[in-house]
C-alpha cells in the first residue's frame, strides 16, 4: 500500500539524513518510526486506561483521601503558599 504524506523541508533533510546515517531507504526508515510510533501510542494509551482502572479500584475499595488532605499535603511537602 502507498501512502503520500507532504512533510516541512525541515522534516523531510531530518528524514533524508537519518536514513543516510542508517544506510537504509528513506521509505524503510520512515515505515520504521510510523511503526514505532503507534505501537508507543497503543501503550501508552493502554497504560493510561490501566492506571484509571487502577484508581477506579482503589476508590470502589475505600482507598482514597479527600482532596483537601491530599493538596494541604502538597503544600507542605513542596513548601507552596496557601494564599490562592
Amino acid at each position: 500500500m502507498s501512502i503520500v504524506i507532504s512533510l516541512s523541508p525541515e522534516v523531510e533533510a531530518q528524514l533524508r539524513e537519518k536514513a543516510a546515517q542508517q544506510g537504509q531507504d528513506v521509505s524503510i526508515v520512515a515505515a520504521e518510526l510510523i511503526t514505532d510510533i503507534l505501537k508507543w501510542e497503543l501503550q501508552d494509551s493502554e497504560e493510561a486506561i490501566a492506571g484509571i482502572q487502577r484508581g477506579l479500584d482503589d476508590f470502589e475499595a475505600g482507598r482514597s483521601r479527600a482532596f483537601q488532605e491530599f493538596a494541604e499535603e502538597q503544600r507542605l511537602k513542596y513548601n507552596l503558599s496557601t494564599d490562592l
